[in-house]
């Protein structure tokens, strides 16, 4: 993982513990719960720089007949009838760092977090989160769940590390969420004796002979893990399989990617009963996407057990790579699988546009067609870890391990402007801006209530006017702001 190529150019926000605690309590006038939409009206939530408002409700703004848009009027335009993809969900990454880190801080800040990050009406309503099988670089150590060399009947597998926080952690996450959490894991590197290093780190490839053992190994996590009441929804072949990394890496080509999924870890998933994961290619950046997909697609025999492909934001945006694999293999999903936008350093934690850096991605990935979005770790340390290779991080919420307080970052809110309203089971639907300045999407759930999300990230606050079904709603977009709008599909 290296810095998003917007944090090259974006310096971004922190907001204090003391604004969070306020802002969750919903008779404060921020992050209420959500009341029933007005057909007539538009419901507003907004997070804006140099305001207090974050995830802030606003007097609702009445609809009024409109014929057609205007062209030269700032205005999202939005047409519940065209439907695009369904929504799996939004959130980040469950990891040792994440879990190590939410046990060393006292009870009622534990709490606080889960609440933050997994209540839908307190907080921002995680449902889709990912973790890693055995260690990655935001572990405290390096480790795999067999450590004994040739160990092919995976007799010494052990969840022994896993139950010391990481499991905890998500089981506690599960309990604090309202409703289900799909839980993807990716592997970041086979065991050390299964490569051709002999070493978890620094790369290295699968030896040939061990395919069929960690084919089974993905198989038997899925199985342990289920065990112990977490259920996986989904899984991802190998985290950048294109990365020789200082820390949990291993290298597999297209080709590579291509025969062990069609003659290894997709008979062996079936042959587990285990068909309904999602098994999810590549897991790395938007350059190549298109590429590394059309290794795996273009084999009948492969792309048979594959559900989509998951990519990250490293190296360069690419957003268009996104929908061109769309537009190749329609039948094909796509996963926005990680992202962090910076190496931590504490004194630009307070930087507004780390929140930016967020949503850009995300209002681009959804409107080229990916299927939902997750985060990086969703909680580190003091220092941006822990980590066993110094690839320390920036993450939406740190906790002091000495002083037990929690720093949200402003990207904790533009994350939860989406996350929080957009719900499992949406649709996208038809949504453009006809101003630059202004990115926008939209999304329509079962009974017909529509979101939109509008992202101003310039200097200058707007007018902007909400066009759907013939009718308008006159908005106010601050400088620096993302607003949430909900409304519902027009019936007469």
């Amino acid at each position: 993982m290296i810095p998003c190529p917007l944090a090259t150019m974006l310096r971004p926000a922190l907001v204090p513990a003391a604004v969070m605690a306020t802002a969750l309590v919903p008779s404060a006038g921020r992050a209420d719960s959500l009341p029933p939409v007005a057909a007539s009206n538009v419901s507003v939530w907004v997070t804006a720089r140099d305001t207090g408002d974050r995830l802030a409700s606003k007097p609702p703004v009445p609809f009024a007949a409109l014929e057609q848009p205007e062209e030269h009027a700032p205005t999202v335009i939005v047409d519940s009838s065209k439907l695009f993809q369904t929504i799996e969900g939004f959130g980040g990454a469950l990891t040792d760092a994440s879990a190590e880190t939410w046990a060393k801080l006292p009870a009622e800040r534990q709490q606080e977090l889960l609440r933050a990050y997994f209540d839908p009406e307190k907080g921002i309503g995680y449902s889709l989160c990912r973790t890693h099988i055995h260690s990655c670089d935001f572990s405290s150590e390096s480790y795999a769940y067999t450590e004994v060399p040739g160990d092919v009947t995976l007799q010494h597998f052990s969840l022994e590390h896993d139950r010391r926080h990481k499991l905890p952690f998500i089981k506690a996450a599960l309990r604090a969420a309202a409703g289900p959490v799909k839980i993807f894991a990716s592997p970041w590197s086979p065991p050390a004796w299964m490569k051709t290093n002999g070493n978890m780190l620094q790369g290295g490839q699968l030896k040939p002979e061990y395919r069929e053992a960690w084919a089974r190994y993905f198989v038997r996590f899925v199985e342990e893990y289920e065990k112990e009441g977490v259920p996986i929804w989904g899984l991802t072949v190998q985290n950048e399989p294109m990365a020789t990394q200082t820390w949990e890496s291993c290298i597999f080509t297209g080709a590579e990617e291509r025969d062990f999924v069609r003659d290894h870890l997709g008979p062996a998933l079936e042959k587990a009963g285990l068909s309904r994961l999602k098994l999810m290619i590549w897991d790395h950046n938007r350059g190549i996407l298109f590429q590394r997909a059309k290794a795996v697609y273009d084999d009948p025999a492969a792309a048979r057990y594959v559900w989509g492909a998951g990519f990250h934001w490293y190296v360069g945006d690419h957003f268009e790579n996104v929908r061109q694999v769309h537009d190749a293999w329609p039948d094909k999903q796509l996963l926005f699988t990680e992202g962090t936008p910076s190496h931590f350093d504490k004194a630009t934690l307070g930087e507004w546009k780390w929140g930016e850096i967020y949503a850009t991605s995300i209002l681009h990935d959804l409107n080229n067609w990916a299927a939902g979005w997750t985060d990086w770790n969703v909680l580190l340390d003091e220092r941006g870890g822990p980590n066993h290779v110094g690839n320390l991080c920036i993450a939406p919420v740190h906790g002091d391990t000495g002083t037990g307080e929690l720093t949200y970052t402003n990207s904790y809110w533009y994350i939860g402007h989406v996350s929080r309203f957009v719900r499992p089971g949406a649709r996208r639907i038809a949504c453009t801006s006809n101003d630059d300045d202004l990115l926008a999407s939209a999304f329509v759930h079962p009974g017909g209530r529509v979101v939109t999300v509008v992202l101003n990230k310039t200097d200058k606050a707007k007018d902007v006017l909400l066009w759907m079904d013939g009718r308008a709603a006159k908005l106010k977009s601050p400088a620096h702001s993302i607003l949430t709008l909900e409304s519902m599909v027009a019936t007469d």
